[in-house]
């Protein structure tokens, strides 16, 4: 559209103008979003920067809507403990979480929110195993990450500007 009007920008441009405005443009984003539902799935993916192992955890509501996400180094206990104090300051307790067979999120929910229900089964997870799928896409697409303050940045902000998912009983029509 701008070199239609004789503006010619390079790629660059464009990726200052991101790094720039899509924290704000996210966070405007979200502020919009319909509340969230009480049904959350919790999932993880590895994803490698430089030869290491960084694990981004990901929280999605029953309508497929990305709540969180959060890059860590470890897969344990304790990061399992900070994402969930993470989305329950955030958007307080839900009805039942749904999660992996990873064992981590059973003691971290057990420290956090004892009297929380808690589902475990690897086949009740596929809300959260799709929400990777576009990460994945853009991510080949970009050829890995840097670092991980650039996943979390990333990650933070193409979530917020997924599309929600048609079916979301909340949300505007296209």
């Amino acid at each position: 559209m701008l070199l239609e009007r004789g503006i010619d920008v390079s790629y660059e441009t464009i990726r200052r103008w991101t790094a720039k405005f899509g924290p704000q443009i996210a966070r405007n984003l979200r502020r919009r979003q319909a509340r969230p539902g009480d049904v959350w799935h919790l999932d993880e993916v590895v994803v490698k920067i430089s030869g290491r192992k960084f694990w981004l955890w990901r929280a999605v509501d029953q309508h497929g809507v990305v709540l969180e996400e959060i890059v860590q180094s470890k897969r344990d206990k304790r990061a399992a403990k900070r994402v969930l104090r993470r989305l329950i300051k955030c958007y307080g307790l839900p009805k039942r979480i749904v999660t992996d067979k990873l064992r981590a999120y059973g003691a971290a929910k057990r420290e956090v929110a004892p009297g929380l229900d808690h589902w475990s089964h690897k086949d009740l997870n596929n809300r959260a195993e799709n929400s990777h799928l576009p990460f994945r896409k853009r991510e080949r697409a970009m050829q890995s990450f840097r670092s991980p303050g650039g996943l979390q940045r990333f990650g933070s902000i193409h979530s917020a500007t997924e599309i929600v998912l048609p079916f979301h009983p909340d949300a505007a029509p296209p």
